[in-house]
């Protein structure tokens, strides 16, 4: 008798976004904002012509320096709302299991889109002085 295999069911998104942790779809990001994250990421840009948000990227469109129309999908990791975001997220966690959960997401987030070294280096300190200051809190109500 031959068995039947089973797929393995597909495992959740692991992301921030997928996890619904984040939604950035919903920022409402605004022209200027959109300037400031391009030209961050070398973009000559000279105005923008057209923004539209959907869950995972942005599109959005721009003149540049030449009047040359431009268009492209952008990863919200390249504003910097994205970080304040994650810190957010991070100085929100209450206990260390909720911490490590996510410590665990922003870990697969690095190592799976792309992060500027700056926001990287800013995020891993502040898990680093949450992780820090929950240990602390174990400890006061430890007694130690």
């Amino acid at each position: 008798m031959s068995k039947t295999r089973k797929k393995p069911k597909s495992r959740p998104g692991k992301g921030l976004v997928a996890a619904d942790k984040i939604q950035p779809q919903l920022w409402n990001i605004s022209h200027a904002e959109a300037v400031e994250a391009l030209k961050a990421q070398g973009y000559q840009v000279k105005e923008i012509k057209k923004i539209t948000q959907m869950k995972y990227q942005i599109s959005i469109s721009y003149w540049d320096q030449q009047g040359n129309i431009c268009s492209s999908f952008f990863s919200y990791r390249i504003f910097d709302r994205w970080q304040g975001e994650v810190e957010k997220l991070i100085y929100s966690t209450t206990n260390l299991r909720e911490f490590a959960q996510l410590s665990h997401r922003v870990q697969y987030e690095f190592k799976r889109y792309p992060y500027s070294q700056e926001m990287k280096d800013a995020l891993q300190d502040t898990l680093e002085n949450r992780e820090y200051e929950l240990n602390l809190a174990v400890l006061a109500v430890r007694g130690y």
